[in-house]
């Protein structure tokens, strides 16, 4: 489970960025996210929607442990990101379209680290690394070095280095932006197959047409404050607008 408690991150402003905020702006710090609270449950997919900038990507790295929050408490699988982060750290996998590939290995190398650093038994770590690698079918290119892999293939390495240690609760954080539609799909089932297996599912999203298709739990954010926070059974029964995306654009100019 994850819960957040009010949870706030300011960053201080460059002299660079209080330029670019315009003459209007005086303070010495930005608000990315401001005073959230939500709780995703295992079993369920929580989907975190906001255009770019909204604060989703903050709000992830603060649950991940990479970011310390401002005010507010956060709890992962039990344990306090801030008290505990190493704890927090064991139970989740993360991924981002940041994160970096060590681009001499190959895949076979590269997921084969990631179960070291978390000391995963071999026999376990190889009947993992098979399973992810058929699901996503990484086999093809397992033995390539990642740098001359696509981007589409290196997602899916980045995808099975987050999920190899079997993780409780598993962060991704647009997952399938640039890819083409057939690994975006791969991706998307391996998300389904998180939740089948009773994970704690956090996903964040700015594809309208992916909220349909995977989300039990929906929140929107916009400006680092949360706008709707509730199932998206509920939030399909209330739309005041033909399709989710003109709700999601009604929701965002209305505040």
């Amino acid at each position: 489970m994850i819960v957040l408690d009010k949870v706030s991150k300011k960053f201080r402003l460059s002299k660079k960025q209080k330029r670019e905020m315009g003459n209007g702006y005086k303070g010495n710090f930005i608000w990315s996210v401001s005073d959230v609270s939500f709780k995703c449950q295992p079993g369920r997919i929580f989907t975190l929607v906001g255009p770019n900038g909204a604060g989703k990507t903050t709000t992830l790295r603060m649950i991940a442990t990479m970011l310390k929050p401002s005010s507010g408490k956060i709890r992962v699988a039990g344990y306090d990101t801030v008290k505990n982060p190493e704890h927090v750290r064991k139970n989740i996998g993360f991924l981002t379209g940041s994160t970096g590939l060590y681009a001499r290995l190959t895949p076979k190398e590269f997921v084969k680290y990631y179960a070291d650093l978390n000391g995963m038994d071999e026999a376990i770590f190889k009947k993992r690394r098979d399973d992810l690698f058929d699901i996503l079918d990484i086999n093809e290119f397992a033995n390539r070095r990642i740098g001359k892999l696509s981007t589409g293939m290196k997602q899916k390495v980045s995808i099975a280095r987050t999920m190899i240690h079997d993780p409780d609760v598993v962060i991704f954080d647009e997952p399938t932006v640039g890819l083409d539609v057939i690994t975006s799909r791969s991706i998307i089932q391996l998300i389904k197959n998180s939740k089948e297996m009773g994970k704690t599912v956090i996903f964040s999203t700015h594809i309208m047409g992916e909220v349909s298709l995977i989300s039990d739990d929906l929140a929107i954010i916009h400006k680092g404050k949360l706008l709707y926070n509730s199932t998206y059974e509920n939030f399909i029964a209330h739309m005041k607008t033909g399709t989710i995306e003109d709700e999601f654009i009604k929701i965002i100019k209305e505040a």
